[in-house]
């Protein structure tokens, strides 16, 4: 039987301050580096995230059989990592829902410069077989509008091939922000990398100095807490540690919540200080997150809670996620009074009605479905189901959100 997690009705402090851990989007991509490169890089503020402990595990790991669980950006980093691992053969799977999630178009590129992947149960999806092997041919073209982390995938182990590699895009990539956020980070690395409209030239580097990194602060973890902002009546809400300057596509979530929400974000050294405009007046928007698609879950539930109509596209990646959120989003809306829909690329709030009934939220296995609801909780008592689920991003969650409640 799932656990269930009872949010009381709750009023934020006066002041909270709440200290988000690192980025795991760019700690998951240093890791790989270091590991291709010997472990040049001092990586500090190490993200808490259940996926980059799989993915820590997964680069120590000797054993031919790696499970990396529910870890999406892992299993797309990694088949790329393994695939240039000469003379070690890894059998890479990971959870039912993980073998639902297509990597064909990743495997399909790898192979055509000369990798040796194959599918040990279904074509075109994990688990999969990597024979590591050296791979001479440097340029490829790849269809980008199914998941950045195909893109980035490549762009990790390019510097590394003999001849590095030019990355041809046949479309308009989803997610570009994750690509920018690669790219920034291999420059700083001291990778040349050209990028001319729809290709991406990353230049062969054998060798990268020893270097300490800061990891920023997760700006899609510190979402929920934009939420909570926007809920509040009166509240200051300081989240660290964060940049102006921010490597993360997700840092639009302070555009996002000023535009739509009246959330207002000003800094103090790297601390963000959220407070939302009282005098701001809510009107029905249309906003396309194709750039920022793991904002959709919070952008939808803030919109509920406040009853305002909106129109949420460039949503296609949702549906391959841990759960197709899309739907679940629907399902889980219509609990705590907003009637929506879908298609395959939006979700679109339209009515709004009460509801008398305690809502009991069932996450699916989604960390986001768990932490965009929870806010809530300014605004009514709800239940959510399987709250340990949190863990894949952000496991300490739950204690951070309680902190910035009145006693």
């Amino acid at each position: 039987m799932d656990e269930l997690l009872i949010l009381k009705k709750s009023k934020l402090r006066p002041s909270a301050e709440i200290l988000i851990p690192g980025s795991k989007s760019e700690c998951n991509r240093l890791l790989i580096l270091n590991s291709l490169y010997s472990n040049p890089i001092r990586i500090h503020n190490l993200s808490t995230a259940e996926d980059t402990r799989v993915m820590l595990d997964a680069l120590n790991s000797d054993t031919e059989k790696i499970d990396i669980i529910h870890a999406g950006t892992a299993m797309r980093f990694l088949t790329a990592y393994f695939s240039i691992c000469e003379d070690r053969t890894v059998i890479l799977t990971g959870s039912e829902r993980m073998k639902q999630r297509p990597i064909g178009i990743l495997v399909d590129a790898l192979n055509a410069l000369g990798a040796d992947i194959s599918y040990v149960e279904k074509e075109g999806f994990p688990p999969l077989k990597i024979n590591g092997k050296k791979i001479h041919k440097n340029e490829i073209e790849l269809a980008a509008g199914i998941s950045s982390q195909f893109v980035s995938a490549l762009m990790l182990i390019s510097p590394k091939l003999e001849s590095g590699l030019n990355i041809r895009l046949r479309d308009e990539p989803t997610s570009k922000p994750y690509i920018e956020m690669t790219a920034r980070i291999l420059k700083k690395l001291g990778v040349e990398i050209i990028e001319n409209n729809q290709s991406i030239q990353i230049k062969p580097k054998q060798k990268i100095d020893e270097c300490d990194w800061q990891i920023e602060s997760d700006f899609s973890s510190a979402s929920y807490y934009f939420s909570l902002a926007a809920l509040s009546e009166d509240s200051e809400i300081r989240i660290g540690k964060f940049s102006k300057e921010s490597f993360q596509g997700d840092s639009k979530v302070i555009e996002i919540y000023q535009k739509y929400f009246g959330v207002e974000t000003r800094f103090e050294d790297d601390w963000m200080i959220l407070k939302r405009n009282p005098d701001f007046e809510f009107k029905s928007f249309e906003i396309d997150l194709n750039d920022t698609p793991d904002l959709a879950q919070t952008i939808a539930v803030t919109a509920a809670a406040l009853k305002i109509r909106c129109r949420l596209t460039g949503l296609k990646t949702l549906k391959i996620k841990e759960t197709d959120r899309l739907e679940a989003l629907c399902s889980e809306l219509r609990k705590i009074g907003a009637e929506s829909k879908t298609d395959q690329d939006s979700i679109e709030l339209y009515n709004f009605f009460e509801t008398t009934e305690i809502p009991e939220i069932e996450t699916f296995d989604d960390h986001r479905m768990a932490m965009s609801f929870a806010p809530l909780c300014l605004k009514r008592e709800l239940k959510i189901k399987n709250p340990k689920v949190v863990e894949k991003s952000y496991p300490n969650f739950w204690n951070d959100l309680e902190n910035c409640f009145l006693k």
